[in-house]
């Protein structure tokens, strides 16, 4: 009875860790990519504390260094495209590149004159089984922003759809992110980001069993060509990675 109740708790915690899936940790905002600008991303980071045994064939966070080359590309004043390239390093497994999405993504025309920005995110792509319960998948971010002078917030509602693996078939997961931040000087921002796992939409899970973590985070300002984002992030329940550092670097060019 030990055994089988031991199995059913790991394969419950299969279904909302987030085992291997920080590869881009980011707030999204809402809008896009100017029209004829690319962004090339560097988006890294380390998990200090994490899961130190696999789970239903996951292999562990703990000292995972994660590394995400993202390309985005503005086709439209409101209209981008982004892809993709995770890779993985953990010890005693190595160095692995895990897989690759696309994201297209668009936003509400300035013509709209709504008193907030409003887009929406599509992700879609694979990974490894050994690295994520799912190997094809599909992300729907909604992103509701605002801009208050000095201050930023900014709310994604994200929905996650299995394609195929342990979750295929399963209602769509609830991935609520947040973020709010304020210009201390002209050249940066000091804020906090919220990302959440909360359960399939029609069965949230026991507060314990969700995801919910908060970082503390530097924004860059001053800079049209630069972007960077850093911060160090604290997992506040046991189905999250307890101490993670993350960093992404971007360089936009025109063409």
């Amino acid at each position: 009875m030990k055994k089988c109740s031991t199995a059913a708790l790991f394969l419950l915690l299969s279904q909302i860790l987030p085992a291997q899936d920080n590869y881009e940790i980011q707030v999204y905002g809402s809008q896009t990519q100017t029209k004829g600008t690319t962004m090339f991303e560097s988006h890294s980071n380390f998990t200090f504390t994490g899961q130190k045994n696999e789970v239903e064939g996951v292999c562990p966070t703990h000292h995972a260094f994660h590394e995400t080359i993202e390309i985005t590309t503005g086709i439209t004043p409101c209209f981008e495209v982004g892809f993709y390239v995770f890779s993985n390093y953990t010890p005693s497994y190595g160095f692995q590149i895990i897989g690759t999405h696309i994201r297209p993504r668009i936003a509400a025309p300035e013509s709209w004159k709504l008193p907030f920005g409003l887009g929406l995110s599509a992700e879609l792509g694979t990974q490894k089984a050994a690295y994520a319960g799912d190997t094809w998948s599909l992300e729907l971010r909604p992103i509701i922003d605002k801009q208050y002078e000095k201050l930023y917030v900014t709310f994604n509602p994200t929905l996650g759809f299995s394609l195929k693996g342990n979750n295929q078939g399963s209602a769509p997961s609830f991935e609520p992110d947040a973020k709010i931040a304020y210009a201390f000087h002209p050249a940066f921002s000091l804020g906090v980001e919220y990302f959440g796992a909360l359960g399939a939409v029609n069965y949230f899970e026991v507060i314990q069993n969700q995801r919910h973590a908060l970082f503390l985070t530097f924004d860059l300002l001053s800079s049209a060509k630069w972007e960077l984002n850093f911060g160090p992030g604290f997992g506040l329940t046991n189905a999250a990675d307890k101490f993670v550092f993350k960093m992404f670097c971007g360089r936009r060019i025109s063409w």
